[in-house]
């Protein structure tokens, strides 16, 4: 078996341009001989782009004979001599995959295999009952997610009263427990649940902690046991939200792994809409006595993670979980229930066996939080990554998840009417996501959030100011004040659903390279809780302080400075290769936001003023040499410093 590939991904460049002196900007290697920093930043790029390119394919300059060697000795090497026949023909489909019809100049397979793979690009959804019931859980699951999120929203209404709760500020915390479980404990605690019981492992436990502290709230005989059973609760949020994408993802076919993986922004916000109708059905249930309503919305929550825990261990698990555990002969037959036939899963299995070599050498003698803050590359994604998580919060939908039906209150809805208009919005923001399936890769990450930050500063702008709007002379909410409220809210949902809904998970599980994805995605969920935390802790008192009409401002605000963060230094992630990426996020700051500074005259003369410019050249451009993407930094040249061709 040839030895593994030398990898290096560090990255010591800087810009050269900051060097006061030839010995400032000179390095020694360990021979002794000296590179300059732009020379080593060159070289870096270099190991990054061949780390990249065997990442695309890391069978590619192998010829067939080499591989049929290569995969004869692993095989003897994993116990899979049985199936040797099928790893050698889903080696050679591996070998030339870059290509749809790759496979027909493979001379080792029968007409037969070659239908079998022709009707597997013919019919890209035709696959088999274990995978679609593998579908079926990762969407229970995101139901759990969303319905665990929303299910307090009517509850507050109650459990606020027969408590007595009138503190804000404790009002806060009660509501924001889990996602502090969840930023502090609960996202860190994914890898260690991942490496010692796989993805099902983890995915049930995280259910099952759901279910018990669904009932846990419902039985709480004091504020403090809810806080804690809510505390509890966050344990699971975490670690679902971060396994059940990538179980989908190890285990789907590449022809719809990425539609599955974006499912579970669409079935969180369906579990969102849940949790709304769960509110409404047991408003009036109140036998248990007064206010007891809140029990049976909490309680509720305990039934969808219940049947996810009965069907998990129904499903195989994840085969990239049992090649690290070296049980390849079970990762087999975990793939051979996952695809239509077995030369399909010795081909998908042989070929993450290589990815996965990859990756282990790539991680190899590095800390990985050392190359998490020291790696420019890697900084640059956790910015951008952070960013979106952060304003997937501060955008001011959780205050609309979790606070709804007070606000519709606050606007002059009666209480049920708060409730049924509540859950309108949860089905909106469902029927909204829907689209973003499409779109997050047609229209690409950047100019979703572009035009949906606006839009949704005036939406909370428009409902903030709805409430200027003067009572009836009798006392009573004025129709027109109610109505406005609702269509702020109801159109703010519209917008937010295809834009910062699905793109910063999409966004986050892309932008870190292979070796460090763990650790970022663990960073990344974090910041999202912790946010979503400070956002349930703070809205009570903020209303209070500001009144609605400035609380709404203040997220409308930040709205308006994410769609300036994000065009001036938020990269596009869109349809690009872990090469580009290496490149892309390679540049830094100032100059990613100098070229859109300078691009601004050329935006109004074409869009605004509708006048006939050139276009003008791409901060980046991506060439191919050698049978891969290259991908090459370039520096605005003078005529696109502010020249604008008419």
């Amino acid at each position: 078996m040839p030895p593994k590939p030398d990898i290096e991904t560090r990255d010591h460049a800087s810009d050269p341009t900051n060097s006061s002196s030839p010995n400032d900007s000179e390095k020694a290697s360990a021979d002794g001989t000296h590179f300059t920093e732009d020379g080593e930043h060159r070289a870096s790029a270099t190991r990054r782009a061949s780390v990249a390119a065997l990442l695309r394919n890391p069978l590619a300059g192998m010829s067939s004979d080499e591989v049929i060697a290569d995969v004869d000795a692993w095989v003897v090497e994993k116990g899979l001599q049985d199936h040797q026949d099928a790893f050698r023909k889903g080696a050679l489909i591996a070998r030339v995959g870059q290509r749809d019809d790759g496979f027909e100049s493979v001379d080792q397979l029968s007409e037969d295999d070659k239908n079998i793979l022709r009707h597997e690009i013919t019919h890209r959804w035709s696959h088999p009952f274990m995978l679609y019931f593998l579908v079926v859980l990762c969407a229970g699951s995101a139901i759990v997610q969303g319905m665990d999120q929303t299910a307090v929203n009517g509850a507050q209404l109650f459990y606020f009263d027969e408590f007595n709760i009138t503190n804000e500020w404790q009002q806060g915390l009660l509501n924001g427990a889990p996602y502090l479980c969840s930023a502090l404990i609960g996202c860190w605690t994914n890898a260690p649940l991942n490496k010692l019981f796989g993805r099902r492992g983890t995915i049930f436990i995280s259910c099952f902690i759901s279910f018990v502290t669904g009932f846990w709230m419902a039985a709480a005989d004091s504020w403090y046991n809810l806080l804690i059973a809510r505390f509890a609760l966050g344990f699971a949020v975490g670690a679902k939200s971060s396994t059940t994408p990538v179980y989908a993802a190890e285990s789907a076919p590449k022809t719809i792994r990425g539609a599955l993986t974006m499912m579970w922004q669409m079935w969180t916000a369906f579990g969102i809409m849940i949790g709304f109708v769960v509110s409404v059905a047991f408003e009036n249930v109140d036998f248990l006595g007064e206010y007891s309503q809140w029990r049976w919305m909490l309680a509720s929550t305990s039934i969808p993670p219940f049947l996810v825990m009965i069907q998990v261990y129904l499903c195989p698990e994840s085969p990239r979980w049992y090649m690290e555990k070296g049980k390849y002969d079970k990762a087999f037959k975990a793939l051979k229930r996952l695809r239509n036939h077995e030369i399909q899963a010795a081909r998908d299995m042989y070929y993450a066996y290589k990815l996965l070599e990859i990756e282990k050498a790539e991680r190899e003698g590095k800390n990985m939080f050392k190359e998490f803050f020291t790696v420019r590359r890697n900084r640059r994604a956790a910015q951008s990554s952070f960013f979106v998580m952060f304003m997937q919060q501060f955008c001011g939908v959780n205050v609309i998840a979790y606070y709804s039906s007070t606000i519709f209150e606050q606007a002059g809805f009666t209480r049920s009417n708060a409730l049924l208009v509540s859950f309108g919005t949860g089905v909106t923001n469902w029927l909204f996501a829907i689209p973003a399936i499409y779109t997050i890769d047609t229209f690409g990450r950047r100019n979703l959030l572009l035009t949906t930050f606006p839009l949704m500063g005036l939406c909370l702008l428009f409902t903030g100011f709805s409430f200027f709007i003067p009572n009836d002379p009798s006392g009573e909410s004025s129709d027109a004040r109610t109505a406005c409220v609702a269509l702020g809210i109801f159109l703010f949902m519209m917008v937010y659903s295809p834009g910062e809904g699905p793109v910063p998970f999409t966004y986050s599980a892309e932008a870190f390279p292979l070796y460090i994805r763990d650790v970022g995605m663990s960073f990344a969920t974090a910041t999202c809780w912790g946010f979503n935390f400070i956002l349930s802790l703070t809205w009570p008192p903020l209303v209070r302080a500001f009144t609605p009409q400035g609380a709404f401002s203040w997220y409308a605000c930040w709205n308006f400075f994410g769609f300036v963060y994000c065009y001036f230094l938020l990269p596009e992630t869109k349809n690009l290769t872990l090469e580009e990426l290496d490149t892309v996020f390679q540049v830094g700051n100032k100059d990613h936001a100098t070229y859109y500074q300078q691009k601004l005259p050329w935006y109004l003369n074409k869009h605004v003023l509708r006048k006939d410019v050139a276009p003008m050249e791409p901060l980046f451009q991506f060439d191919t040499v050698g049978g891969g993407a290259r991908a090459q930094e370039r520096k605005p040249s003078d005529a696109e410093k502010g020249e604008i061709v008419r």
